[in-house]
């Protein structure tokens, strides 16, 4: 049976930049995907495409939630790439503050290392991912060892109406960066079709974690998607390979590698850690599943008599971070985060409203404009990952159940946010606005996170999970802290840094571990 230098578990961003890192290396890598590839084409943006709200990509593993909002239940997004082919594409680097901060109390989320540690790895990333922007506007922008290889586009119509409307409250408005492939670049340019976040890209000018998994079949890269990952298998203090559904063949089968990286996502890693009971080795287990964060967000809409951008929505052409250290009306709230311009696709209004209403929509669309506005929110050990052995989900795998409250300050600075994204709609012309919070876990993190006290902390700071040589996690469940701006970069550079620590010598296996192979009986039901 093949034996495999490492095997990596989820093809989002963790998964694909750690594959990146190893694949050059000369590694033979297999990597597993619950998922299968998301089609791509010109009908990627209309109502009835594959995009995030369909069926196929959405509730293929149903869990039970617990939140402010209620008891229901959810899903996850399972493709090649992940909840990256669906992205809104923001690559924002994470603030050299956020590596850095006095504890609130003993379990409170402190990174082992500094931004500085991770800065070359953000500029690979943000090269692997064809950044582009212009940061220079940014009154938070970390330092950097190299400019974005393309600048920003033009702001149109709604855009400039936004940014000169923020500049007249005396804020400093920017472009964030964003993953998109303008002209002259490797990939397709963009269309500007409007219909990033939640779609596809039809084009293949949005950059996501598929296109990095793409580029490394060509290097060698071993994929095996509709393959779900149900058990690490482990001799002492080494994970030895991983048992998983074929779920084309409906069969279950093992594969073995020198290592094991998990990749796939700060609800499924938890999920397989405490299924496969890997935690009761790790001196940190307890905190395994727990610390979940996901952001505090909320969508501010302003309605406009007139339509502010002639008619055609604009995309993420606007950002605000000068309430991102603080702000002197809230001085016992500490930062209170990021506002950024949202755009609500046309096709994503018709496919959410009843097929009466589309007209409805369709018409009052050109005449809205939207913020969204992004808090931190505090790790929490009540937050959590847990698994009910009592019943099994369709792999047979205990239950999962998510449970997730935000803190009072949590909801005091995302009510502060709103109050500026009010205040910038209005004086952009809004003659009412209305928001609505987001309630999903597109941003999770936090949940097997890094640290240096092995007591409250799941992973040293090479990633490696504490109890075994060879295990290791590169998702978003590693970071201890969410901090105010979109994870994804920070998630890609993070599994580039962990991957060079591997290749390094970090974890390599000096033999081989041949463990019995489980004959597999049961059907998928």
């Amino acid at each position: 049976m093949a034996h495999y230098d490492a095997i990596i578990v989820g093809s989002g961003p963790g998964g694909a930049m750690a594959a990146d890192g190893l694949v050059r290396s000369g590694a033979r890598v297999l990597m597993l995907e619950r998922g299968d590839w998301v089609v791509r084409g010109p009908k990627n943006h209309e109502p009835e495409s594959i995009g995030m709200l369909s069926a196929h990509y959405s509730m293929t593993t149903p869990y039970d939630v617990e939140t402010d909002a209620g008891r229901h239940h959810a899903g996850a997004i399972h493709c090649v790439g992940g909840q990256s082919v669906f992205y809104a594409a923001v690559a924002l680097r994470y603030r050299e503050q956020d590596f850095v901060r006095t504890t609130v109390g003993a379990d409170d989320g402190v990174w082992p290392f500094g931004y500085e540690e991770l800065e070359p790895h953000y500029a690979r990333a943000e090269q692997l991912l064809g950044v582009s922007g212009d940061s220079s506007l940014d009154p938070t922008d970390p330092f950097r060892s190299a400019p974005l290889a393309q600048g920003a586009p033009a702001l149109s119509q709604a855009g400039s109406r936004l940014h000169a409307a923020a500049r007249r409250l005396g804020l400093h408005p920017f472009q964030p960066p964003v993953a998109i492939m303008r002209e002259g670049g490797s990939r397709p340019a963009c269309v500007n079709c409007g219909a990033c976040d939640g779609f596809a890209c039809g084009v293949g000018a949005k950059g996501d974690a598929s296109q990095v998994v793409s580029t490394l079949l060509r290097l060698g890269l071993e994929i095996r998607p509709r393959s779900a990952v149900v058990r690490i298998l482990s001799e002492g203090t080494r994970a030895t390979g991983v048992e998983y559904v074929d779920v084309r063949a409906r069969r279950y089968r093992v594969a073995f590698a020198d290592a094991v990286i998990l990749g796939a996502g700060a609800i499924a890693t938890p999920h397989l850690l405490l299924a496969s009971g890997s935690h009761v080795h790790n001196p940190g287990g307890r905190v395994v599943g727990r610390y979940l964060t996901r952001h505090c967000n909320a969508v501010v809409c302003g309605g406009f008599r007139d339509a502010p951008g002639g008619g055609l929505m604009s995309y993420k052409e606007l950002a605000i971070q000068d309430f991102y250290a603080g702000h002197s009306g809230y001085p016992t709230l500490g930062g209170l985060g990021s506002i950024q311009q949202e755009a609500v696709p046309a096709a994503m209004v018709e496919r959410m409203l009843p097929r009466l209403l589309r007209p409805l929509g369709r018409a009052v669309l050109p005449h809205l404009a939207a913020l969204i506005v992004m808090t931190e929110d505090e790790p929490v050990s009540t937050n959590r990952v847990t698994i009910d052995r009592r019943r099994v989900n369709a792999l047979n795998m205990p239950a999962l159940r998510v449970h997730h409250r935000y803190t009072a300050r949590d909801l005091a600075r995302r009510r502060a946010l709103i109050g500026e994204a009010r205040k910038l709609l209005g004086e952009a012309g809004a003659f009412a606005t209305i928001w609505r919070q987001i309630d999903t876990f597109s941003h999770a993190l936090g949940t097997v996170r890094m640290g240096d006290d092995p007591m409250i902390s799941a992973l040293d700071a090479d990633g490696r999970f504490r109890g075994f040589d060879n295990l290791y996690v590169t998702d978003g469940s590693a970071l201890p802290t969410s901090a105010a701006v979109n994870p994804s970069l920070t998630i890609a550079a993070n599994a580039l840094r962990v991957a060079a620590r591997i290749v390094s010598g970090a974890g390599r296996a000096e033999g081989r571990v041949r463990v019995e192979r489980r004959e597999a009986a049961d059907a998928i039901t």
